[in-house]
């Protein structure tokens, strides 16, 4: 009987050789960046292959990250110790008792799924650019983000939300210390919360959150005074601990790791090798610039005169489009870059659209000029040196178009290798692309779509 493979195992696979695919492919090619010798080059790329190197180790540990941000004293370490089931994380009355951004692991009830937990410092406790850029980056590790909150939601909050929600990333927004409003207050701020979800005109976003998306909870609540009745008659008032209400968010975690929890990793991952790679290529362009403007010069060059010296003029349109294919390619090997020669084909079909007007003109001008310098040429043999003299002059016109055009044709794949490095067969752009042309519109993931730039 054949086993059927559900979709969220499927785009886990295909990340997962995407990753494989893209490290071998770098791996491969250490020795072509180290001759001729290029230890600037070596040093720029070294930490985006480490960074495809880590989103690879993720994907076999199978281990989701579920990331707290919120403003001080909102309750994260407590969400953290409620959903965990014990106090692992350091609590308190006062402001920033969490420091620095730290992680425990959580086994859920179901025990099929492995959680990393991390907690985070108060988003309004630390310098502006130290704060956005850890932020940046524990929202770009995260699979899912919980922001914490504690009662009507402030300005600094809702631009944070908004920020995170430019991650790309789901998140559960988390309506902490319910336990400290009486039921209509509690009522009335989660009724303001999903507002938030509305798409009035005052949102910097469509829709920063949908309503089904808002959770409350009392993560650590406080404890509550008990009349004690003694045998002896005596009538004292003790404080009993609550446990913490947390199930409601517990169930909704639970429900969509399980639902998308494999299509949110192999998202994740493929979003850090598409923006690896994407470093990768701007970096390697950037330092072998002048390399690749010789190598283009040289291609414009050896065209210009291949087609000024041949007479005929079908062969000038078909060695004119295999030079640019072969000056493709040459780039592409020039800067390490992965480029077949079916994606080269398809590169340069690409240019040809995009730039249609000027390589369109450069093909019929060499058909128009070429017939006429075929007929110089023929002319030439049985006639008079002027029409030797016209051939000359037609094929010097034709040289100089030939030439321009692969020039162009070089700086466009330039360009195209630079941002569309990630766009191949098995790219993490085309596989970013797939994923999310693929899921359940009911899903989380199919909500981010609208977020999400060039997909």
């Amino acid at each position: 009987m054949t086993q059927t493979i559900s979709p969220q195992e499927t785009h886990y696979n295909q990340a997962k050789a995407c990753l494989q695919q893209a490290l071998s492919w770098y791996a491969s090619f250490r020795r072509h960046w180290n001759y001729p010798p290029n230890i600037e080059l070596q040093a720029a790329v070294k930490n985006d292959l480490q960074s495809l190197k880590a989103a690879l180790e993720k994907l076999d540990q199978k281990v989701i990250r579920l990331a707290t941000f919120g403003l001080v004293s909102r309750g994260k370490s407590a969400v953290v110790n409620a959903l965990v089931g014990q106090k692992v994380l350091e609590t308190g009355p006062l402001n920033g008792v969490t420091q620095w951004p730290r992680s425990v692991r959580w086994t859920p009830p179901s025990g099929k799924i492995q959680v990393e937990l991390i907690d985070t410092p108060g988003l309004d406790e630390i310098d502006g650019q130290v704060r956005a850029t850890m932020a940046r980056d524990i929202a770009r590790q995260a699979d899912l983000i919980l922001f914490i909150v504690a009662g009507d939601i402030t300005r600094t909050e809702y631009q944070a939300l908004c920020e995170l929600r430019k991650s790309g990333k789901p998140i559960i927004l988390v309506f902490n210390k319910i336990d400290l409003y009486p039921e209509t207050d509690r009522q009335e701020i989660f009724r303001q919360l999903q507002k938030l979800g509305t798409g009035t005109p005052q949102n910097t976003l469509q829709e920063v959150l949908s309503t089904d998306e808002i959770v409350m909870v009392a993560a650590e609540p406080q404890p509550i005074p008990v009349r004690v009745e003694w045998p002896d008659g005596r009538i004292t008032q003790e404080w009993e601990n609550v446990p913490p209400q947390i199930d409601e968010l517990q169930e909704k975690i639970l429900n969509l790791l399980n639902d998308e929890g494999r299509s949110l990793i192999a998202l994740n991952a493929l979003f850090q090798a598409k923006e690896a790679e994407e470093n990768i290529a701007r970096k390697t362009l950037e330092l072998r610039a002048e390399e690749a403007e010789t190598l283009i010069w040289q291609y414009a060059k050896y065209k210009a005169i291949a087609v000024g010296l041949n007479p005929i003029a079908f062969l000038d349109v078909v060695g004119g489009v295999v030079s640019d294919l072969a000056l493709i390619r040459a780039l592409a090997r020039l800067y390490g870059l992965p480029m077949t020669s079916h994606e080269a084909g398809q590169l340069w079909r690409t240019i040809l659209i995009s730039s249609g007007t000027l390589i369109l003109g450069e093909i019929v001008s060499n058909i128009l000029v070429g017939f006429g310098k075929s007929a110089a040429a023929i002319s030439s043999i049985f006639e008079s040196p002027a029409a030797l003299t016209l051939y000359t002059t037609t094929a010097a016109a034709q040289a100089a178009i030939a030439g321009y055009g692969t020039y162009s044709v070089g700086k466009a794949a330039q360009a195209y290798l630079e941002n569309g490095c990630s766009w191949g067969s098995m790219g993490p752009s085309t596989l970013i692309q797939q994923i999310l042309s693929q899921v359940d519109s009911a899903t989380v993931i199919h909500r981010l779509r609208q977020e999400l730039p060039n997909f």
